[in-house]
């Protein structure tokens, strides 16, 4: 596993992503601002993981994982929010998301989750 596709509205939040990932030799291959272009390059990039912010200028991250799993999208996807109710971080682990994240966060458990993410069934297994 190692594209990845960073879907937040904060440019400051995908660029800490980003230079962690790419500091651990991911390559991020694109990034998304809203859901609508998430959904599109999740669909153009085909990338190996996604990480995805659950509030967005044009829909909610969970809209974005449901579209994703309806299209049997091969991406494993780690939910990035500043919302951290344990019935919302349930609900999308039910839906196929293999890791919730909770901001602020520090760039160590960002990584610690991609290797554990890295090693479970991607969204259409």
């Amino acid at each position: 596993m190692k594209t990845v596709l960073i879907v937040d509205d904060s440019a400051y939040m995908r660029a800490l992503i980003k230079i962690a990932l790419t500091d651990a030799g991911y390559d991020v291959i694109g990034e998304a601002e809203e859901g609508a272009k998430a959904l599109e390059l999740a669909r153009s990039l085909k990338p190996d993981l996604i990480t995805l912010d659950n509030i967005l200028p044009d829909m909610f991250g969970i809209e974005i994982l449901q579209q994703l799993v309806t299209e049997k999208n091969s991406a494993r996807v780690i939910m990035i929010s500043a919302v951290g109710q344990d019935r919302i971080i349930e609900k999308v682990k039910k839906m196929g998301a293999g890791g919730y994240i909770v901001k602020p966060f520090e760039p160590e458990l960002l990584l610690s989750v991609v290797r554990e993410v890295s090693q479970m069934p991607a969204l259409s297994a």
